[in-house]
């Protein structure tokens, strides 16, 4: 490996990846694959898929948190901070803007129909994650056995996201070779630096939220308590925990309403840096809801600070153990248990987009959510179909794709369906 690259170094090269970081998880790491190993040597292959395993351990965006350790391994704490930063960044400021001109534009006839395009698109582009995801994660008759309770779980029983996990967690780990030996601490890492550092990074997450609780009381306080507690369950990625969000966003609070969280997730698609961006959108358009633009900004200042700094708590308390967790079969048995539920989660939710997609209207019974069916859409269905022709025939960037697909809904609107 090269000696370390400088500070501005970090901010040109992870300024360069925060803004190029479109499609998702999978290419962004492909993206920083080649940034950062292929083409600068600044991490070795082998450091490289242990931090991205420790990563996909983790709640929270993985490749996110995979260019926040390169920065932390490369320059220390300041590094991590440039790198991470720098990777959801010029995302955020994407969204801040697309959400304030949705909260004003949305509702116009031809933004509805640019927009029923997308959300087409969407559902397309959520189950080819799921087959994605599916075909690394199943490796066998017991992943797909978990796969299928997880999604019967959240699907027909409306169990919690975070208690699936948790199960499929246990599962894993109880049903996975026994640790060769005992994990050991580095020496170079003394348990009162590990402590420290957890303490510091709890203190920075948490004590806004405390304020929040304790001064205000009244929406901020309960987008921070929410997402906080999101930050902690996203396991498997933002599509994983979506249908558990958008229940709980939708249904519980009342902040917005199906289609405005299908039109989130269109939007985030189309930004660059990790797609749990959704969460900051989700927070924007409550906020101008309740109270005005001004709110909205200020509440989308909160979720993304309730979103993203536990990704830090994360990386600067765990990074200097990755090499011994990787050699830890349970902790790895955990994992694929977890990705293998996961993959009944995204089930849950490429079936939910569906829906509510191509029926106008879909009731909530004891069985799951059921359509209405002659409020079925037939422009809709017609565009879903479309969508899924064009993934399959070429190989179109994300942000054409979702380009092509909007232009699609919008000329449809105007032919006079």
């Amino acid at each position: 490996m090269r000696d370390a690259p400088s500070h501005s170094d970090l901010i040109r090269v992870f300024g360069r990846i925060g803004l190029l970081s479109f499609g998702g998880p999978a290419a962004q790491i492909a993206l920083m694959q080649r940034e950062l190993v292929e083409e600068r040597n600044w991490l070795d292959q082998p450091t490289f898929l242990r931090a991205l395993s420790f990563c996909m351990l983790l709640p929270g965006p993985e490749a996110m948190q995979l260019a926040t350790y390169t920065g932390w391994r490369l320059r220390g704490t300041l590094g991590g901070l440039i790198a991470g930063g720098l990777f959801v960044l010029p995302g955020a400021l994407v969204i801040f803007a697309l959400a304030l001109a949705y909260a004003s534009y949305g509702q116009l006839p031809v933004v509805q129909a640019l927009f029923l395009g997308i959300k087409a698109a969407v559902v397309v582009i959520v189950l080819m994650a799921l087959r994605g995801l599916a075909a690394r994660a199943l490796r066998g008759r017991a992943d797909m056995v978990i796969a299928a309770l997880s999604f019967a779980g959240i699907f027909l029983l409306q169990l919690p996201f975070p208690l699936i996990i948790a199960l499929a967690a246990l599962w894993g780990f109880a049903n996975s070779a026994s640790d060769a030996a005992p994990m050991a601490v580095p020496a170079k890492v003394p348990l009162r630096r590990t402590l420290a550092t957890a303490s510091v990074w709890l203190v920075i997450w948490l004590v806004p939220l405390a304020l929040l609780l304790v001064f205000e009381r009244g929406l901020l306080a309960d987008l921070g308590l929410f997402f906080s507690t999101l930050a902690i369950v996203t396991f498997g990625g933002a599509y994983a925990v979506l249908a558990y969000m958008t229940q709980a966003v939708v249904t519980d609070f009342g902040w917005l309403s199906t289609a405005q969280m299908i039109d989130a997730l269109g939007l985030a698609e189309t930004t660059p840096g990790p797609l749990i961006l959704v969460t900051q959108f989700v927070g924007v358009l409550t906020g101008i809801a309740q109270s005005g633009p001004l709110m909205g900004v200020i509440a989308g200042i909160v979720t993304l600070w309730m979103t993203f700094t536990p990704c830090f708590l994360w990386i600067f308390t765990g990074a200097p153990y990755i090499d011994a967790l990787s050699h830890r079969p349970r902790l790895r048995g955990a994992l694929a248990s977890i990705t293998a539920a996961v993959v009944g989660v995204i089930l849950n939710l490429s079936l939910w987009f569906a829906l509510h997609v191509i029926f106008a209207a879909v009731n909530t019974t004891r069985f799951g959510p059921m359509p209405v069916w002659d409020s079925f859409q037939w422009q809709a269905a017609a565009l879903t179909v479309l969508a899924l022709l064009m993934h399959l025939r070429l190989a179109l960037p994300l942000p054409a794709f979702l380009a092509v697909m909007a232009v699609a809904g919008f000329a449809l609107s105007q032919a006079g369906f």
